[in-house]
């Protein structure tokens, strides 16, 4: 939309606040409201607020921040009641008090990067796959169902929670290609059908505030804790992703045994080459790496494949030789990384890859949680970061995550996540007490 259409929409329906929406550098979801008559100022000169309070934003002396909206994320939120009056969003694009684009802005971090790739004439093109949890409240993981995976009712009791997420994203402009019960006992997914990065950043945003919206409403919590119970599957957030050069898809190429063009194996082989260094981007939590564990169809190694799951990455087959459909999955994210970040960081190690040449080693097909340890050492495989302090001290030397996050976001992501690391490690866990009280 344009102002004008903006202007014209809240006034015909009636909406009398719109929600300011961005995201902090962990990519937490904030958001202030102003009225339908402070509009047309706040579209014309963008909103003062205290960025000094925001985490990995301004420190106290700096801290006054511009939330300008862009009116092209204009919707209405459709759980909110119409009798007393609508409620609308945009996402906004943090600006210092001269104008200019604010450095620790993470949708300003993704929209430089997607010009980087737009002046090699590339759109980059995303469909991620966000798992998550149904549970009675957010006081334990107790589950809602014991159903598994593409389980119908009786077993999958959310079916009408899935539905009513989907029917409110659809209200919002998101559309879903696919919503299932997943592996796991309370485990779900709805997939959104793939965009330009920028618009699907904004879209996993918003999916992630609707799914928790419609489980509240009907009295149960929703999470995105990548690894809620021990024993099952953890949630991931497979992200597929493509190179287009207009209509026309980079990774695409007819002659080629996998389909697969010199610049899709390229950008593959980037992805392979700086997945330990973006690691800490991507699974960003403590508890993400009780999920990043052989045994679970989480990827631990590093490879890729065709059918193979227990690879990092895959190239779908369930349309071969279809332009379009040609793409490749990267599996180790998961849903509660920040998703502006995270495409920045995988599209940079692609462009890396592309720019560089990487040679793309041959697929691995065969099981790798199966393989032995020198079978693994033999075909090169290595893996993936075993703890977030290992994954930070990667993401600490690496110049292509400094440069793709920019000084500001880079020194303050690996501040935060350090002291993540320093309160997990002084915690005394039950796990600890029932283990070595008894004993020692």
């Amino acid at each position: 939309m344009t102002k004008a259409e903006v202007l014209k929409t809240v006034k015909e329906k009636n909406v009398q606040f719109i929600r300011l929406w961005f995201t902090d550098v962990l990519g937490s979801l904030k958001s202030f409201a102003i009225t339908a008559d402070e509009l047309e100022g706040a579209l014309d000169d963008g909103m003062g607020f205290d960025g000094s309070s925001i985490e990995g934003f301004a420190r106290i002396h700096e801290s006054d921040m511009i939330a300008m909206p862009d009116t092209s994320t204009f919707t209405i939120l459709p759980w909110r009641g119409k009798e007393e009056g609508c409620v609308a969003r945009m996402f906004c694009d943090i600006l210092t008090p001269d104008g200019s684009p604010y450095e620790g802005d993470p949708r300003y971090i993704l929209k430089r990067m997607l010009k980087k790739a737009a002046d090699l004439g590339y759109t980059y093109y995303v469909g991620p796959e966000l798992e998550y949890f149904y549970f009675k409240s957010a006081d334990s993981p107790e589950i809602l169902d014991r159903g598994g995976y593409f389980d119908l009712t009786p077993l999958d009791v959310a079916s009408d929670l899935r539905r009513d997420t989907v029917m409110d994203l659809a209200q919002m402009g998101i559309h879903c290609e696919y919503s299932h019960h997943e592996v796991a006992p309370s485990q779900h997914e709805i997939d959104l059908r793939f965009s330009d990065g920028l618009t699907m950043a904004d879209a996993a945003m918003t999916y992630r505030l609707t799914v928790k919206e419609v489980a509240m409403r009907h009295g149960v919590y929703a999470t995105f804790m990548p690894k809620p119970m021990f024993g099952q599957n953890g949630s991931g957030m497979h992200v597929h992703q493509s190179l287009f050069r207009g209509s026309r898809n980079a990774f695409f190429a007819a002659d080629d045994p996998y389909s697969l063009s010199a610049e899709g194996k390229s950008y593959i082989a980037g992805l392979l080459k700086h997945s330990r260094e973006v690691c800490s981007i991507v699974a960003q939590w403590v508890n993400s790496y009780k999920r990043l564990v052989p045994g679970y169809e989480a990827p631990v190694y590093i490879s890729w494949a065709r059918r193979n799951r227990s690879a990092l990455v895959r190239v779908p087959m369930y349309k071969p030789g279809k332009e379009k459909a040609t793409r490749a999955e990267f599996r180790c994210p998961d849903p509660a990384c920040n998703p502006y970040l995270s495409f920045a960081v995988m599209l940079a190690a692609g462009l890396k890859g592309i720019a560089e040449k990487y040679e793309l080693p041959d697929p691995i097909e065969r099981d790798i949680f199966e393989m032995s340890e020198e079978e693994r050492k033999k075909e090169g495989i290595t893996s993936l970061p075993g703890n977030l302090e290992e994954a930070l001290a990667e993401t600490e030397k690496s110049e292509l995550v400094r440069e793709t996050l920019g000084e500001h976001t880079f020194s303050k992501f690996l501040a935060n996540k350090k002291m993540e690391c320093d309160a997990y490690r002084v915690h005394v866990s039950k796990y600890e007490i029932d283990r070595y009280l008894p004993v020692l």
